[in-house]
């Protein structure tokens, strides 16, 4: 096994500081493209999709559950599959508390083309608490390139504004790489983490982290 090389504590000291350059450059880099993403435009989705939940039938604008913002993620598992993604499976094993995601008025959800009886054994046996959908006999998936020649590894935000639904991104591949935290799943929504430092200027409405408690601390009413 390579090992990195061992030095003094100063040589060390010297090679991290000039590390924390490139760092502090990349984290800037970060934010700039983030501010582009919020400021990409957005296409309404006038088409209606029946999605399968545990409460029966759902739509689009029901997976809101009420709230401004929707980030999907496209969970591979195929209607003949008998277990989902495992790479997938990994993704949502470091999906953090989405109370976080709440406060932000953003929900998050799994949609599937495997039939409901299947994500929810699945679901039981991972034993997550993740709201999961079916798009089974749907063309969501195909409609949005989560389903092309086999299933796609994605994830796609969306914005509610009234009863009109928008699509604002989408990123397959490496770029849901960084789903394991509240902060980078606003990322990839339009309205961003909602606090005053982001541009454009108009969509926040907290300084930084002052909106954020102890998941148990939430009121009700910042989570619906």
């Amino acid at each position: 096994m390579s090992l990195p090389t061992v030095v003094s504590r100063e040589e060390w000291r010297a090679a991290r500081q000039a590390l924390l350059v490139k760092e502090k450059a990349l984290t800037r880099a970060y934010d700039a493209m983030n501010t582009e993403r919020r400021e990409l435009p957005m296409v309404e989705v006038a088409k209606q999709y029946t999605f399968q939940g545990p409460n029966g039938p759902a739509s689009l604008r029901d997976l809101f559950g009420g709230r401004r913002q929707l980030i999907i993620y496209h969970f591979m598992f195929a209607p003949d599959w008998d277990a989902g993604c495992m790479g997938c499976s990994y993704q949502v094993d470091n999906i953090g508390d989405l109370r976080h995601l709440y406060a932000r008025n953003t929900s998050f959800v799994l949609v599937s083309r495997a039939p409901l009886a299947k994500l929810e054994a699945y679901k039981e046996r991972m034993g997550w608490d993740v709201p999961w959908y079916s798009s089974y006999d749907s063309d969501f998936n195909y409609d949005f390139e989560a389903t092309t020649d086999g299933e796609v590894s994605m994830l796609s935000a969306f914005l509610r504004d009234g009863d009109v639904v928008y699509h604002t991104y989408s990123t397959t591949g490496r770029g849901t790489d960084i789903t394991g935290s509240t902060y980078s799943l606003l990322d990839f929504t339009a309205l961003g983490r909602q606090e005053e430092w982001e541009k454009p200027a108009g969509r926040a409405n907290d300084e930084p982290q002052g909106w954020l408690r102890r998941h148990d601390e939430y009121t009700q009413e910042q989570l619906s």
